[in-house]
């Protein structure tokens, strides 16, 4: 009885392995990648406009930190605030605020007249590129289990691509028009969002969550049309609204934690989630709240060390020449290097995504994170006892390709740990955590190495590396080749 039973239903799930990853998925895919490509731009930006600003508004050094800072800071209240927007609304309006204050402020900071308002504009960026993981999301959303890792990590190359675009157009741009047109030029990507917005289809697992049925299978039949494929057979159904012994009866590698004990399904249709108080409450419960607190350690060491890095890049290079007090040679020559050496740092990322993709499903989340995490670490302990040009550039450059694999790792593993009703409001506030250290980052390090205190600000960066590697080794399960969660699971 139970296998007629199931013949004539089949979930997301079911459907997305029938369909496999075809062209609709390669459509999602281009349009998220632009919003990847569109937030690695105007983070990447701020390594080229607070040098410049600071030279050409005499800035103090901590003037120009906080042009970064508070982007980061708009970005911890946007993550939370877009995630519980797309628990709640759907996925498509989370991403369709965050496309509009992203390239409306980002814009309209190109004509900045003072300091006051640059700064209040790139806080308004920031809220709007905080909503990035609800793209990561509905794209995860529509990725078969078996092939999720790897998948996961080709959008996570578009960010490399975002930072190697910057980086080829602040070199092209800055020293003949200055940092207005690369703010401008900057904010395309974010438009480009916009424009092919009334196209994209809400994540059908959102919509059977909120009990729109025929919607999602409106969008599924769409997806096999275009991928030349047939839907399974029978009536689609929700996780949610399956029986526990049908749940525990499926395989260990297609059921995210078989076995486990599924408590109450969450009532996310049982009213309003106002100011996603319900959503907190069931992140920080018993079931879930050591996989969460882990995971927000994590976030923070992966930012704080890969905006660091970034940082670096540049700051090593002006506080070696301050502290040795050498002559600066000429403000086009000092710029001139700051774009060549953060262009050859960004190239790190692309053996960095082909390094994730290669070990994300062989090797599992666990694994993966915790050994680029940890090699990290060794890369940047030469820096503590010699700083020559070379040796910073290589040490820089591995550093930077490890934490970049790290980073893509854990924005895979975040989505797959959390339910469908709580996912983006889960990945939106470890989002936040991490950019409470990208806040904190720039104000260490800039003021570190401007005070000469190099040496300091390296041993702070191995510190917070290595405690996010063992943050990582601790987390409670591995979630390779397992399907969405769409039920409250126990996951410790």
């Amino acid at each position: 009885m139970m296998e007629e039973g199931q013949s004539a239903s089949y979930t997301v799930d079911d459907a997305l392995l029938s369909s496999g990853f075809g062209r609709f998925q390669i459509l999602i895919l281009s349009y998220a990648g632009i919003g990847l490509i569109a937030e690695a731009m105007e983070m990447m930006l701020l390594s080229f406009v607070g040098p410049s600003v600071q030279l050409e508004w005499k800035l103090t050094s901590h003037q120009e930190s906080m042009i970064t800072s508070v982007v980061f800071v708009g970005m911890l209240i946007g993550a939370y605030s877009w995630g519980v927007v797309s628990d709640n609304y759907g996925r498509r309006r989370g991403f369709l605020f965050t496309a509009i204050m992203t390239s409306g402020a980002g814009f309209f900071s190109a004509f900045a007249p003072n300091y006051l308002s640059l700064i209040s504009l790139r806080f308004l960026v920031g809220i709007g590129l905080g909503g990035g993981p609800v793209l990561g999301s509905w794209f995860l959303e529509f990725v078969p289990a078996p092939t999720r890792g790897t998948w996961m990590v080709v959008f996570s190359a578009f960010w490399t691509v975002g930072t190697i675009l910057e980086a080829s157009l602040a070199w092209t741009i800055m020293p003949k028009f200055g940092w207005r047109w690369l703010l401008a030029l900057s904010a395309v990507p974010s438009f480009l969002l916009l424009l092919f917005y009334a196209i994209t289809p809400e994540s059908p697992r959102f919509l059977c969550m909120k009990g729109r049925t025929t919607e999602a299978v409106d969008i599924l039949e769409k997806m096999a049309r275009l991928n030349n494929v047939q839907l399974p057979s029978g009536r689609l159904v929700s996780d949610k609204n399956i029986e526990l012994d049908e749940v525990s009866g499926s395989s260990e590698s297609t059921t995210l934690l078989a076995g486990a004990e599924e408590s109450d399904n969450l009532n996310e249709d049982q009213g309003s989630d106002f100011g996603g108080i319900k959503s907190v409450g069931k992140l920080l419960a018993p079931k879930l709240i050591r996989a969460t607190l882990l995971l927000w350690m994590a976030f923070f060491g992966n930012a704080f060390a890969y905006y660091g890095i970034v940082l670096l890049t540049s700051e090593l290079s002006n506080g070696n020449r301050i502290c040795a007090k050498e002559d600066v040679e000429s403000v086009h020559s000092t710029n001139a290097s700051l774009y060549k050496n953060v262009f050859i740092s960004s190239f790190a990322e692309i053996p960095g995504s082909f390094l994730s993709a290669m070990i994300v499903d062989r090797f599992g989340r666990k694994r993966s994170m915790a050994s680029m995490l940890f090699t990290s670490c060794v890369f940047l302990l030469p820096l503590v006892f010699s700083r020559t040009d070379i040796l910073t550039r290589i040490s820089l450059f591995g550093a930077r390709l490890c934490i970049s694999a790290s980073f893509t790792i854990v924005y895979i593993y975040a989505p797959e740990i959390y339910p469908t009703a709580v996912r983006t409001t889960g990945i939106g506030i470890a989002s936040s955590v991490g950019r409470i250290g990208g806040i904190l980052c720039p104000l260490v390090a800039v003021a570190l190495v401007h005070s000469c205190q190099q040496t300091t600000a390296i041993l702070l960066f191995e510190l917070v590396i290595f405690l996010s590697g063992l943050a990582v080794s601790f987390f409670p399960f591995e979630t390779k080749g397992c399907r969405l969660n769409d039920t409250d699971v126990d996951m410790n």
